[in-house]
């Protein structure tokens, strides 16, 4: 494990503005959303308001949707040692 340096944070966002960032990006309305994911639009509000927790099972199934890595959504602003070498 030697060979790993931890991950620095960069910037502070949220879980929820990470989901809404990505989610705007990608041109999705909370609606079109709620349609790939099954998640209620009214839950995916409340996620991105940081009202509800986003949990593991949701963050596999809206990461799916938004084609990104879980990761990305849960840990918002953490950038890897890859980056950092670059």
């Amino acid at each position: 494990m030697s060979q790993f340096r931890p991950a620095k944070k960069r910037i502070d966002v949220t879980v929820g503005e990470s989901v809404r960032i990505i989610r705007e990006l990608q041109g999705l309305s909370q609606n079109q959303l709620a349609d790939l994911t099954g998640i209620p639009q009214a839950t995916l509000s409340g996620i991105e308001n940081d009202k509800i927790r986003l949990g593991v099972e949701r963050a596999k199934v809206i990461a799916r949707a938004l084609r990104c890595h879980p990761a990305v959504l849960v840990f918002p602003g953490w950038e890897n040692h890859l980056e950092s070498a670059a």
